[in-house]
C-alpha cells in the first residue's frame, strides 16, 4: 500500500509526520477528493503498481494454500495411505507414495493416465494409489461401480485392466456397453452388474467422498504426493521434477 499512497500523500502537501499519523477520516469532503484524484492519476500512470500488488497478492494465497494443504495431508495420512480398500500399483516399498483422485470422465484424468504410468514405470520406486472419485455425473458413477465392483469380485490385477480400459472408453456408460467391456476384457459381466450397486460398493465411493471433502478436493485430477497436494493435472515431466525434489 506504500506504493499507492506515498504519492497521494506528497501531492496533498503533507509531511513525512502527518502522512505517519495518516487518518482519512479528519480528511475534509475536499480534501477526499483531491487524494482520491491523485491516487486515480498515479495508477494511471503508473499501472504496473497494480500488477506488482496482484502478484503479490497471488504469492501469500498461493503459500497460505500450500501451507493449509500440508496440515490436510498431515492430518489424513492414514485414510490417504493406508485405507485398506484403494487398489495400489507401482512398488509397494517405494520411496514415494503418490495417490490419484480420478474420474474417468474426467479428459485431465485421461491425459495424465498414460504419464503416471510412464513415470511410474520409468521410475521403479514408486508406490502407486488410486482413489475411485466419480464427480461428473452418472456416468463418472457407473464407472467407478464397475471398476469397485471388478476389483471387490475378482481381484486387483482385473481391477487394473477394467482401470485402463474405462480412462479410455469413449460413447455412453451404460449396462450395455459395460458388459461389451466386460466381455472384451474377459470377465462375467452379470455378476459384476449385479454388485455394482451393493452396499460395499457404495461404502467404498462414500468414503472417498468424505475424505476428498476434508482435503477440499473438489476436481480431478487431485494427486498427493508423500506430504504435497498437487490439485490438477501435472505433465510427465512436472512430476518428475517433483519427484526428485522430495528424495532431495
Amino acid at each position: 500500500m506504500k506504493h499507492l499512497f506515498a504519492p497521494a500523500l506528497v501531492a496533498l502537501g503533507l509531511s513525512a509526520t502527518s502522512a505517519m499519523a495518516f487518518d482519512i477520516d479528519s480528511m475534509s469532503e475536499e480534501e477526499r477528493g483531491a487524494f482520491r484524484d491523485e491516487i486515480r492519476a498515479y495508477l494511471l500512470e503508473n499501472p504496473e503498481v497494480i500488477m506488482e500488488a496482484v502478484a503479490i497478492l497471488q504469492a501469500r494465497q498461493e503459500q497460505t494454500q500450500e501451507q493449509d494443504d500440508l496440515a490436510l495431508v498431515a492430518a489424513n495420512t492414514e485414510r490417504l495411505f493406508n485405507d485398506g480398500y484403494s487398489w495400489e500399483g507401482g512398488n509397494p516399498a517405494g520411496d514415494i507414495t503418490l495417490v490419484e483422485f480420478v474420474d474417468y470422465r474426467c479428459g485431465y484424468c485421461r491425459k495424465a493416465h498414460d504419464e503416471v504410468a510412464e513415470l511410474i514405470k520409468s521410475d521403479g520406486n514408486i508406490r502407486f494409489i488410486v482413489k475411485e472419485y466419480p464427480i461428473l455425473g452418472e456416468a463418472s458413477e457407473l464407472s467407478s461401480r464397475f471398476a469397485i465392483a471388478v476389483k471387490q469380485k475378482l481381484g486387483n490385477e482385473s481391477y487394473k485392466l477394467a482401470h485402463d480400459a474405462l480412462i479410455k472408453m469413449r460413447g455412453d456408460v451404460t449396462e450395455r456397453s459395460l458388459t461389451r467391456l466386460s466381455k472384451g476384457l474377459g470377465f462375467d459381466a452379470a455378476p459384476l452388474l449385479a454388485h455394482m450397486n451393493s452396499d460395499e460398493v457404495t461404502e467404498e465411493i462414500m468414503t472417498t467422498r468424505l475424505l476428498a471433502r476434508d482435503m477440499r478436493i473438489t476436481g480431478t485430477p487431485s494427486f498427493v504426493m508423500q506430504d504435497e497436494m498437487l490439485r490438477g493435472y501435472v505433465p510427465l515431466e512436472g512430476m518428475r521434477s517433483i519427484v526428485a525434489d522430495k528424495r532431495g
